[in-house]
């Protein structure tokens, strides 16, 4: 198996952190996750060869990231004749580990809504939008379901139900209302580009309060915050006439 060797910006720029007290250690087991990552696979005496580190210097660093669990043992594919002994054990990162590095489904997303915007139009883009929400839709309307008819209290649960879905929100009564807001948007960098993502988000919002709202703030746009007005219950004026007698 070959695996090409790092340069200390390649591994810094990864951005990949094991916890351990040890600085040092912190810098190798960066190298480790990053040649595991970039060759899926690798033995113990690959990667001591790659990062010039001794069988047991290496194995300290195997064990201590198998402690955390962050990466795994598989037996090591073998190609050709075996020699004697036991199979090679082979390391890869874990689902866990895996998270610690970047990702590109941003790019992914914005390129496909890019094609379907030069294909079908901002028609297009908007259906997508509003299919891809809808299954976020239904599960806030069961969390819903026994929260009364209240925009204000029906604002509370789907700030805990969108808590659960990943989306940090909270949610303050205020003179006017209420105010929902979203610390977390996990599609932000497109939504900049693709305002029908906040669009069909704020539909269901809107939906399941029950009342129309008004997006006052959005991640996307370079907000702190995703923030949404709710507001209340409309008041009824007494309007009762009083007569006043003068013809004393």
């Amino acid at each position: 198996m070959k695996t090409r060797e790092l340069s200390a910006p390649a591994v810094m720029a990864v951005g990949f952190r094991v916890p351990t007290s040890e600085n040092t250690d912190l810098r190798t087991r960066d190298r480790v996750a990053q040649l595991l990552f970039e060759s899926g696979a690798a033995t113990a005496a690959e990667l001591g060869s790659q990062l010039g580190l001794s069988p047991a210097a290496i194995r300290k660093h195997l064990d201590a990231m198998l402690a955390e669990r962050l990466v795994e043992v598989r037996e090591s594919r073998h190609h050709g004749p075996r020699g004697r002994g036991r199979p090679a054990k082979a390391f890869v990162l874990t689902a866990e580990a895996r998270e610690g590095f970047p990702h590109f489904y941003d790019g992914i997303a914005t390129a496909a809504l890019r094609w379907i915007a030069e294909h079908g139009g901002p028609e297009a883009v908007g259906a997508f939008a509003t299919a891809q929400v809808a299954p976020l839709e239904e599960r806030c309307r069961a969390a819903l379901a026994e929260a009364g008819d209240d925009p204000i209290a029906r604002a509370e649960a789907l700030a805990k139900a969108l808590t659960a879905e990943g989306y940090a929100a909270s949610s303050t009564a205020i003179a006017s209302g209420g105010q929902l807001c979203q610390h977390h948007c996990p599609v932000a960098h497109v939504a900049a580009e693709f305002p029908q993502l906040c669009d069909a988000e704020t539909a269901v919002i809107s939906r399941l309060i029950g009342t129309h709202v008004q997006r006052l703030a959005t991640i996307a746009h370079g907000d702190g915050v995703c923030t949404t007005h709710i507001p209340g219950p409309s008041r009824v004026t007494d309007t009762t006439a009083t007569t006043v007698r003068t013809d004393k």
